[in-house]
């Protein structure tokens, strides 16, 4: 599976992980991958996709925290079955970790939807991680197989 945004030249390997016991969406273990979970087989009812900030500066989170799509740019999603999925960037929101909005991202919206999500903002070397995470909210325009 990937995942593509034309517009910021952003093509990348997917996978879909599972839940944590909390609810939260599981880490990434491939820093230069995203992956993520959804609601069913395909990505065409609610997904998220986090992804790392890496040291490449090719990584899927650099590109993401340094390059956000703006509204209206289209990800695609492929999948192993030849089906692509592609959404609408709605807007696209930086938020501290103290206050981020974990309803709105992980929350139902009443539409498919797609969320990414990765760090941004100022880097903290006392702790070593970002202190914000940038979110590309998304809906969902259409799925259907590729045509060869």
């Amino acid at each position: 599976m990937t995942l593509s945004i034309p517009a910021i030249g952003l093509t990348v390997p997917l996978s879909l992980l599972g839940l944590n016991l909390d609810g939260t969406v599981q880490v990434p273990t491939d820093v230069k991958s995203l992956a993520g979970s959804t609601s069913g087989r395909h990505p065409d009812k609610w997904a998220l996709l986090s992804s790392w900030v890496t040291s490449t500066p090719t990584g899927s989170g650099r590109v993401l925290q340094t390059e956000h799509p703006l509204a209206r740019d289209m990800v695609d999603v492929t999948l192993t079955d030849g089906v692509v999925t592609q959404f609408v960037v709605t807007s696209v929101s930086m938020y501290s970790k103290t206050q981020f909005p974990a309803q709105a991202v992980y929350g139902a919206h009443g539409y498919s939807a797609l969320q990414l999500v990765t760090c941004g903002g100022t880097f903290d070397s006392q702790t070593g991680h970002y202190l914000s995470n940038v979110v590309v909210f998304t809906s969902l325009v259409s799925s259907a197989p590729t045509t060869q």
